[in-house]
């Protein structure tokens, strides 16, 4: 049970370094040591008297330290609470932890306090005090709880004896933080919170266990480095101060009514806000408790924090991997839409009820008094706006024509002309300006093809390998000439003059031309052109392929097989200005700045089964400042966000946790999934059963949260393949991850350990690219993770502009010794070919680029990967892709982490709002506009 320690026989030590000869200082600590020695002494929290309550500033030396630990622990009977704040320094031969005094230098380790000495000081056996707690903010404090490396035994073992608490502000290899700007530290300042404001819906006594759990999601919730915790078995329940959140200590609220929320205030260098998360994790990781004999760590590390304001985020990509291919190359392997990486405190303090108090305040939240989504009618049309309501269902349908439709974006397009973009969000604007043989039927929950320009789906004969289509009549051009079948081939071999146009899909180029002998339209002089495309007449279009593909069609679904109107073809230019084949032409473009589109007066609505033109007209305002994006968005200035990334960490916070406001939003699946590669020519990860022992180690509930939790995050991954690709399996839980609930098996862990040869583990490296925060956090919370089992994980980061170089370089990797790689993945379709064949096709591992990181090298999966590509029928491929899951499962190439969603903003204001299978975000071409 626990109990507030009584403060007449309690003691706390709290020592504070801020001002340094050698190091840089740290003004925040003094004002640590000040908030902290208010908190405990304020007699409506826990009421040290003042005199019990030591304040250690500037100590002169380690005894001065030593000699004043010893009189206030000799004092203690009931509870020992010792306390630092500033420079963390590490012994580079032994790895210990050493506490900086004001003349310490890092050349000069015995100029500073080792940590095991503090260690050895509480453990006096003269001390009498029954609990004990140690907090250390500092840099490197995580190795408090790992003990130093020529030790033989881990300090945090030897510590933690009844009624012990070790909390520590950051991981064993990151730096704490004293954000520019704020009253304290990072750590100690959402601590001096949590006592002094208390947490909604957790316990009446904040207990160590508790104060960790609200520490690790508000941390999480800023982007900051995650504390760490080891108990030994009571020592979760000691308590430091009661919860002035809690009902029983909360003040009466004034019985007048309180203003609702202020609006989001940002505008331009004005606006720079805190960063908060963008999800509630579901689950905060438990710290040891009394069963083990030796402890284990609890926590994973955190990602950097990134204190002062949400930078504008790399050009977003939804679909495509994270690591080895530049900014600018073709083909798979494009950098993934950037995803926050960060929980909003606002979020935790609703997370701490459902975590604490069992119920789901945060569901509860989010769905309303009327439930997760509005009834609708049996077209699955629904008028009510509530949270997730445009995920399943249409959301005011209406067929109203007028108005503006407004979006927003803190980025410009790769390229406005549909053979140079490999954006999945261009894509879906595109297609207002642009039309294609086949495209994504809007009426359907799945991404299911229909016929667009064509009449029908293709008529495929010669076993697959020849697509034949007729044209609708009626598709005009934006003069009013019509749409040929001349001009769809002569736009898809456009794909082919890379030194002009370069940056789209090559997945048409690499289909009917793979040994690569067309040299596209600017250098072939032949009326022939692609042999492989043949036009007999104005409607027909043939296309021949050298062998099966089933995915054809859904190249043809692309942007990049777009027609172009040769005449009009301005070559590198086009991409500023394309010429239209859809309802909507170019009005103006400001690159960078803005574009506006307008009615195409030649477009029929009778040759169009997709298209509605519901808007008079389409604005986007471009602006380099992400602030400026949630601002104005929230405000009702903009409809929604160009790019489907989610809000920001700010305005997720604000919005999610307002129900007049979370209405708006939707938390739709990305169609990505975070994992972890598996190297196989770094050893040990060659041998299966080392790596079947990281991924039954790997806590999925930490990574979760690390990657932005249930919300922003996503779901737990117990498979590599997302959802939405044919042959997924959701249910398929081969190390039954979903069945534990993301919690670890260690015991497994361990099990595969011995059968590889490595009972005491292994040192590894984990690589992970160094612009995605959420990575970097899931890199770091892999790391503790492991070393439970053993494997010391030391975590790289990559410079992500490089990544192709390093990470897609196989013999780089082999080099630098990175067993495991941190990355993401998406198809650029929602079929098997292009999410598995980049993954685990061994004919693809290219010297550069590669994204067979794993260096899966399987003869058995190449051979499945064959017949799924040359499978005409859906269904026969999926059930191979399937197959092939299986076999990945098994041999543990990969450890998924997490199925990704978004978060996004819908205005009140549009009508036929749905979220697209096809696309991941909602349907751009279905809006329409009620209102001003």
């Amino acid at each position: 049970m626990t109990t507030l320690p009584d403060p007449a026989a309690s003691q706390a030590l709290l020592i504070g370094v801020h001002d340094y000869e050698n190091l840089a200082s740290l003004p925040a600590v003094e004002r640590n040591l000040a908030g902290l020695t208010r908190a405990f002494t304020d007699p409506d929290l826990w009421g040290l008297p003042p005199s019990h309550c030591v304040a250690l500033s500037q100590p002169a030396s380690a005894q001065d330290v030593l000699d004043t630990l010893s009189g206030v622990a000799l004092r203690a009977t009931d509870t020992l609470v010792v306390y630092y704040a500033g420079h963390g320094l590490v012994d580079p031969l032994s790895d210990e932890l050493y506490l900086a005094l004001p003349g310490s230098d890092q050349e000069r380790l015995y100029s500073a306090l080792p940590f095991d000495w503090v260690r050895r000081a509480i453990l006096d056996p003269r001390i009498g005090a029954r609990n004990k707690v140690v907090i250390l903010d500092c840099c490197y404090s995580g190795r408090a709880l790992l003990g130093g490396m020529s030790g033989g035994s881990q300090v945090a073992d030897h510590a933690l004896i009844d009624g012990t608490s070790l909390l520590a502000a950051s991981a064993e290899t990151r730096k704490a933080l004293s954000p520019p700007g704020e009253e304290f530290t990072a750590f100690t300042g959402e601590l001096i919170t949590a006592l002094t404001e208390g947490i909604d819906g957790a316990p009446p006594l904040l207990d160590m266990q508790t104060l960790y759990r609200h520490l690790y999601t508000a941390l999480a919730a800023k982007a900051r480095p995650l504390p760490q915790q080891r108990n030994r078995n009571t020592g979760g329940l000691i308590a430091l101060a009661r919860n002035r959140n809690h009902p029983a200590h909360r003040p009466q609220p004034p019985s007048e009514p309180q203003p609702s929320p202020e609006p989001l205030s940002v505008a331009g260098a004005e606006a720079v806000p805190e960063a908060v998360p963008e999800a509630v994790p579901a689950h905060v990781p438990e710290s040891d408790v009394a069963a083990d004999p030796a402890p284990e760590p609890a926590s994973p590390p955190a990602p950097e924090a990134e204190p002062a304001s949400r930078s504008p985020e790399p050009a977003a990509e939804p679909r495509h991997h994270t690591t080895p291919q530049a900014p600018g190359t073709t083909g798979p392997g494009r950098p993934a839409e950037t995803a926050a990486s960060t929980r909003n405190k606002t979020l935790a303090l609703v997370l701490a009820a459902a975590v604490i108090g069992g119920a789901s305040t945060f569901v509860v939240l989010l769905k309303g008094s009327d439930g997760d989504k509005a009834d609708g009618n049996a077209k699955g049309g629904v008028t009510a706006p509530t949270y997730n309501a445009a995920v399943d269902h249409i959301l005011n349908p209406g067929s109203a024509t007028g108005n503006t439709l407004k979006f927003i974006s803190s980025s410009d397009a790769d390229s406005w002309d549909p053979q140079g973009s490999y954006y999945g969000y261009v894509a879906n604007f595109a297609r207002y300006y642009t039309r294609q043989l086949v495209t994504y039927d809007p009426k359907s929950k799945s991404a299911t093809l229909t016929p667009d320009l064509a009449t029908s789906r293709a008529k495929v004969t010669g076993d697959g390998r020849t697509y034949r289509y007729t044209l609708r009549k009626g598709a005009t051009w934006e003069d009013g000439s019509p749409v040929t079948s001349q001009d769809i081939k002569y736009g898809i071999e456009r794909l082919w003059a890379t030194d002009v146009i370069s940056g789209g899909p090559t997945h048409l180029k690499d289909t009917l031309d793979p040994i690569g002998t067309y040299r596209g339209p600017y250098k072939d002089t032949s009326e022939r052109g692609l042999p492989a495309i043949t036009t007999p007449d104005a409607r027909t279009i043939v296309f021949k392929l050298p062998k099966p593909n089933g995915d054809f069609e859904q190249m043809l679904a692309m942007p990049a097989a777009s027609p172009v109107k040769k005449s009009r073809d301005t070559k590198t230019a086009y991409r500023n200005r394309p010429y239209s084949s859809g309802p909507y032409k170019f009005q103006s473009y400001s690159p960078g700045k803005s574009l506006e589109l307008v009615r195409n007066s030649h477009w029929k609505q009778s040759s169009d089964p997709i298209r509605h033109a519901l808007p008079d007209r389409i604005t986007v305002k471009i602006t380099d400042n992400a602030n400026v994006v949630d601002a104005e968005l929230i405000k009702g200035d903009y409809d929604l966000a160009l790019t489907p990334t989610e809000l920001g960490p700010l305005a997720r916070a604000r919005v999610l946790s307002d129900s007049d406001r979370n209405r708006y939003l939707d938390s739709p699946q990305s169609g990505a999934v975070h994992y972890a590669a598996f190297p196989q020519t770094v050893e040990p990860m060659d041998n299966v059963n080392c790596r079947r022992a990281v991924v039954y180690a790997a806590d999925r509930r930490n990574l979760q949260t690390a990657l932005g939790g249930i919300v922003a995050g996503g779901d737990l991954a117990p498979n590599l393949s997302p959802p939405g690709i044919k042959g997924a399996d959701p249910a398929f839980d081969p190390y039954r991850v979903l069945k534990h609930g993301g919690e670890p098996n260690l015991s497994k862990a361990r099990d595969e350990l011995k059968k590889c040869g490595r009972p005491n583990g292994f040192p590894t490296t984990i690589a992970v690219s160094n612009n995605r925060p959420p990575e970097v956090g899931a890199a770091e919370a892999l790391q503790s993770s492991l070393a439970r089992i053993g494997i010391k994980a030391e975590v790289d980061q990559v410079d992500w502009k490089q990544a192709p170089d390093i990470v897609g370089a196989p013999s780089v990797v082999k080099q630098r010794g990175y067993g495991i790689v941190i990355a993401h993945w998406s198809a650029d379709f929602p079929t098997g070919q292009t999410f598995w064949r980049p993954l685990v096709d061994s004919r693809q591992r290219p010297s550069h680029g590669n994204t067979n990181v794993a260096e899966v090298d399987s003869p058995a999966i190449d051979r499945l990967l064959d017949r799924a590509i040359a499978e005409t029928d859906p269904d026969k491929a999926g059930a191979t892709y399937e197959e092939i899951n299986h076999k990945v499962a098994d041999n543990a190439y990969y450890l998924p982490l997490i199925y990704d969603k978004d978060v996004t903003w819908r205005s009140p204001r549009l009508t036929n709002v749905h979220v697209s299978a096809a696309y991941g975000g909602y349907d751009y071409a279905q809006l329409g506009v009620n209102g001003t």
